[in-house]
């Protein structure tokens, strides 16, 4: 079987790190390049030194696909970022692995239309117990909507600068549409000061920012003598590394289309 053949971008991050070590790790992949922002110390250093190994792969910015033979590119970088890196792949036919979040509406649009030629893997959390989350919470949320009302809280670290979370929103888009709701008019992101009671149909975020959280998600239930928490915590990177590189060799089987983890982990209806 011939080796899948990987970029990974942002490659001198937390998440650019274990996506290199998973990719070095699995016997189906080679790694082919690192890339990196020009600023970046780590330009020119070995992409495994960090891990504690040589991996034979430089870190570099100059993204050149005729520098190696590559099949998939994976991306958890900024929107700003993600948008040349869709270009790259769009221009050079590559499968996408995308796990960037923040992006604006127009953005997720010039996905969508670069989706039409080549394979996107695009998901806000690329943890396989996130998405069965998700899952659980669609048909929690068909059976409770009427008598309970519905929180959405994330936490994670003091770097992260969209808020709420990509999962969080993603979270709160499946309450939305288990329960007939818009979440564009019934998400409720700030609560300070007097206010009116809650809304049956709110759909609240709550946010908090701090240390080295690496991501917690929990939607709540409330009803009247009773609660429900379904809850995920993540406590290492390895789980979304993990999941991006099932997302990888899922693209590599396809040769277009919009897809997101539910796709790669079989969890459609």
């Amino acid at each position: 079987m011939e080796k899948i053949n990987i970029i990974v971008v942002g490659a001198s991050g937390k998440m650019g790190q274990a996506i290199i070590k998973e990719t070095l790790d699995d016997s189906d992949l080679n790694l082919a390049m690192a890339i990196d922002i020009k600023t970046s110390p780590r330009i020119g250093k070995d992409a495994g030194e960090l891990l504690g190994f040589e991996s034979n792969i430089k870190i570099s910015s100059d993204l050149i696909v005729d520098k190696a033979q590559a099949d998939i590119l994976i991306d958890f970088t900024r929107p700003e970022a993600s948008m040349k890196y869709l270009d790259f792949c769009e221009k050079n036919n590559l499968g996408y692995v995308l796990g960037t979040t923040g992006f604006s509406d127009n953005e997720k649009k010039l996905i969508a239309h670069a989706a039409k030629k080549i394979p996107i893997c695009f998901a806000p959390n690329m943890s396989i117990g996130v998405n069965v989350l998700i899952s659980l919470v669609e048909k929690a949320t068909q059976s409770l909507h009427d008598d309970f009302d519905i929180e959405i809280m994330e936490s994670h670290h003091k770097n992260k600068v969209d808020s709420p979370s990509g999962t969080a929103i993603r979270l709160g888009e499946e309450v939305a549409k288990a329960s007939n709701r818009s979440l564009k008019e019934h998400a409720v992101f700030s609560r300070e000061g007097i206010q009116k009671e809650r809304q049956k149909t709110d759909i609240g975020f709550s946010v908090v920012r701090g240390g080295d959280i690496v991501g917690d998600h929990t939607v709540l239930y409330a009803g009247d003598g009773e609660k429900i928490e379904l809850t995920h915590k993540a406590s290492s990177r390895t789980t979304f590394s993990k999941g991006a590189i099932k997302a990888a060799k899922f693209l590599n089987n396809q040769t277009n289309g919009l897809f997101d983890m539910f796709d790669v982990l079989n969890l459609k209806k």
